[in-house]
């Protein structure tokens, strides 16, 4: 039983990805292969087979790995509802808030429950594969520290440093990162990769040999810039602020990014779509008046980011859009928002209080209870389909006695408008469903590719596992993870 630890020179280097991608190859060889992340700080989140929740890359990782999500994957996971508060997930299960003033402190207290998931899953598998977060070249947050050195040395697990040299600036990244850092640190650092390289590796050479060199670390390969991963699910909503292009003919679905916008994914199975137009609209952007649907996407902190909708303007461009008799959908807090108000009377997403919804839905939100975390399947719009309810509260009033989904054949979820425009549902990932994604483009006047989003996922995922192995010397780590640090 062995393990090793991909860490980065800073964050969107690349892990997750090449973690999922070594954990297919790994398993594609035959062995046993369990992904973990010590501490994540991410809102698009999975259920897990166990009833938890964790991020939404080691969910990923896990199905690269051929196994089911578990919490234990991920035992740490911070989820952000304020700038300076986070919600704090261990286990699975909601258990606080950790604020700026009891960061650091709560965080270290964490290690036992790391170190015991990491235990767990050691045991059931030949190869742990680790990702890190952000980077160890954080000095400044190194006291503490559960996610990157802190782990690695409380588990002695053998590091590879990732940079990214599209971004440019890799030889600095590398060779700075090894000059401060504290040298015992340093020393769990194995090996090197660098990742997302365009064009020919030959000219990288002298640069691979001066970061051995300067580092004392050997190179583990050049990952090429893996296209695949654009058909992969994100995690990080910094990718949201990449544009697409655009075509002319595409039918416009467009989504306001709020700042708080959690569960993103669920947009994602358009993306495959060659006849939609995915539009993610930043802050300070009207909605585009030539979309036909407007998505109003989960939030981590819902009467924060209503009340950041109306100082955009978009409740302005939704009306609009609603008057022209075009279709708005709301998923989990973009529901709760399409509603007449939306209670918080104990402070569970944020200070406690209240805001006005949309209205365009004639029913009120109270989030108050126990956190839903539930794998559903149901059916809307005459289609079967698989998702997943994440959220506190519940919606209630008139509106609801027309729902928009029938869940596991016994219980409503969601509304639909009197005018069949404003559409409302609790349920995550349902648009991965190919039937249900069609008959909502159907609506929309177009027509579906009818991808299966899932399979397009596999395909992907074999897609990066076969270039890591052209590029990377995958039998090395996987001795460095069976020598460990001896």
């Amino acid at each position: 039983m062995s393990a090793i630890m991909l860490q980065g020179t800073g964050s969107d280097v690349g892990k997750s990805v090449l973690v999922a991608g070594l954990c297919r190859a790994l398993s594609r060889r035959g062995y046993s292969v369990r992904p973990f992340k010590p501490q994540n700080m991410s809102n698009n989140a999975a259920v897990t087979m166990d009833g938890g929740e964790i991020g939404r890359a080691q969910a990923l990782q896990a199905i690269a790995a051929g196994v089911p999500p578990h919490t234990d994957m991920n035992p740490v996971l911070l989820k952000p509802q304020a700038d300076r508060t986070s919600q704090l997930v261990v286990h699975g299960k909601v258990r606080g808030a950790l604020g700026a003033g009891n960061f650091r402190t709560a965080r270290g207290q964490l290690l036992d429950a790391v170190l015991e998931s990491y235990r767990r899953l050691k045991a059931q598998c030949d190869m742990v594969v680790v990702e890190g977060a952000g980077s160890p070249a954080e000095i400044n947050l190194r006291a503490g520290d559960i996610a990157n050195m802190g782990f690695a040395r409380a588990a002695n697990v053998p590091v590879i440093l990732v940079g990214d040299i599209d971004r440019g600036g890799v030889i600095a990244a590398l060779a700075g990162t090894r000059a401060v850092i504290d040298p015992q640190d340093a020393a769990m650092i194995r090996g090197f990769l660098i990742n997302k390289f365009r064009g020919e590796p030959a000219l990288f050479e002298d640069g691979y040999r001066q970061i051995e060199q300067l580092t004392g670390w050997r190179g583990f390969g050049v990952v090429p810039w893996l296209s695949a991963t654009a058909r992969l699910p994100s995690e990080d909503a910094v990718v949201l602020e990449r544009s697409r292009a655009r075509k002319g003919d595409q039918v416009m679905i467009a989504c306001p990014i709020l700042p708080r916008i959690a569960n993103f994914d669920d947009l994602d199975p358009f993306k495959l779509e060659p006849a939609v137009d995915l539009v993610m609209v930043p802050p300070g952007q009207p909605i585009p008046a030539e979309a036909a649907l407007i998505v109003l996407p989960g939030s981590k902190a819902t009467i924060a980011d209503m009340h950041a909708l109306r100082s955009q303007g978009w409740d302005v461009d939704i009306r609009a859009h609603h008057r022209q008799g075009k279709p708005v959908l709301g998923i989990c807090g973009g529901y709760q928002m399409l509603g007449r108000l939306i209670a918080d009377p104990d402070g569970m997403e944020g200070p406690p209080g209240s805001v006005e919804g949309l209205g365009l839905l004639d029913m009120e939100t109270r989030l108050t209870g126990s956190k839903a975390l539930e794998r559903v399947e149901g059916i809307a719009f005459g289609q079967s389909f698989s998702g997943y309810e994440m959220h506190v509260g519940t919606s209630a009033g008139p509106g609801c006695a027309r729902p928009f989904a029938m869940l596991d054949g016994v219980r409503s979820d969601g509304a639909i408008s009197a005018d069949g425009l404003i559409w409302g549902t609790y349920v995550h990932g349902l648009f991965a469903s190919t039937g249900l994604r069609a008959a909502v483009m159907d609506r929309l006047g177009s027509g579906s590719s009818f991808v299966d989003y899932a399979v397009s996922i596999e395909d992907a995922l074999d897609e990066i596992a076969r270039e890591l192995e052209k590029h990377v010397d995958i039998d090395a780590m996987v001795a460095l993870a069976r020598d460990g640090m001896s």
